[in-house]
Formats: C-alpha cells, structure tokens, sequence
C-alpha cells in the first residue's frame, strides 16, 4: 500500500504533461488540415490556369501556393508524425504534380527536386500523377493538330514513367508508388496510341 502515493503522483503528473501535448498537437492538426484544403485549392488552380495557359494568373497562384505550402512545413516542424502522414502527402504530391506541370508546360524545364522541397514520398506521388496531366495537355495538342508537340510531351511522359518503374521499393518505403506507375503504363501507351491515331487520321485527310 506504501507505493500508492508514489504511483498516483507520476501518473498525475505524466497524464498532465501528455495532455498538454496532445492539446498542441491537435491544435497544429486542425491548422494543417486548413492548410492542406488551401494547398489543394491553390495546385488544382494552378493546373487550371497552365492549361488554360493564363500565365499571368499561374505566376500569382504559384507564388500563393509556395507560400502556403512553407507556411504548412513549418507549422508540421516540430511534428514529424504530422509531416510524414497521409495528411501530409496528400496537400504535399498535388503541390508537386502543380509545379512540375506549371514548370514543364509555361517553361519547358523540369524543376528539381530540392526546388519543390517536398519529402519523397509527397515528390514521388506527384511526378507519378503528372503523367495524367501531360495525357490531358497532349489530348488539347491533338484537338489542334499539334503532333509534333504532342510527341515531344509524349516522350517526357515516357522518361517519368521509366524513370519511376526503376524505384522498386516497399510500399512502407514509397507509398503508393506503385499503383502510381501502373496507371502511369497504361496513361503512357494509351497515349501513344492515341497519337498514332491522330497522325493516321490527318495523314488521310492530307494535314501531314
């Protein structure tokens, strides 16, 4: 019965500081999820914008949506198990997918990993989800018969997906990775098909 006390006191003690923590935590963890809402605002935006090809308009959302996401890496510093979460690679992949695609598209250039300063498995996710971009950038090529254009988007499409396809990790290593470079396959020969298609086609009717 002596130990009583002693058992009662630490645990008093502990719970309190925990729940003080916790109390932090949930705080910082309702600002991300305020952040991350911003965040996949602000990068569908600016896929809207690229390929609307409102330059203007893309630079003012770029430079919003790089503010939001420092702001949000911040906030997650002193919280790795916040940072390196689900919640986190969802804001941060669309971040990735909306600037490679801003970059590729309105400057003709990949930007850097170190550039778009994301953790990788956010960057990976990203890269593997702007195949679907170029796919849809390339299908608004086509409708104008750009091919040549087309083709030259079609082999950065290529050079993604080969280059993913050789990270062969756990999925506990690169989440989701995987099922991102299987879609990235088929968006890829679907793709290639497709403009085939469309060279046959103007061939015909004599625009080649």
């Amino acid at each position: 019965m002596g130990f009583e006390p002693q058992v009662l006191s630490v645990l008093r003690r502990d719970i309190e500081t925990v729940s003080k923590m916790l109390d932090e935590k949930d705080k910082v963890r309702e600002e991300a999820i305020r952040l991350v809402r911003e965040i996949v605002r602000l990068s569908g935006d600016l896929i809207s914008s690229v390929h609307a090809k409102r330059v203007e308009n893309a630079v003012k959302i770029l430079e919003s949506l790089k503010a939001r996401k420092e702001e949000f890496l911040a906030l997650l510093s002193k919280h790795p198990d916040l940072l390196y979460s689900g919640l986190s690679y969802n804001a941060l992949s669309e971040f990735a997918e909306a600037v490679i695609v801003y970059h590729l598209v309105l400057e003709g250039r990949m930007p850097s990993l170190e550039e778009i300063d994301v953790p990788i498995p956010a960057y990976l996710q990203g890269l593997g989800d702007v195949v679907g971009e170029l796919r849809r950038y390339i299908v608004d090529l086509l409708d104008r018969a750009l091919v040549e254009e087309a083709t030259r988007y079609l082999r950065i499409m290529e050079a993604i997906y080969e280059s993913l396809k050789r990270l062969d990790y756990p999925d506990a290593i690169t989440p989701g990775l995987r099922h991102k470079v299987d879609v990235a396959a088929r968006l890829v020969e679907d793709t290639r098909v497709l403009i085939l298609t469309t060279k046959n086609s103007l061939r015909t009717l004599g625009n080649l």
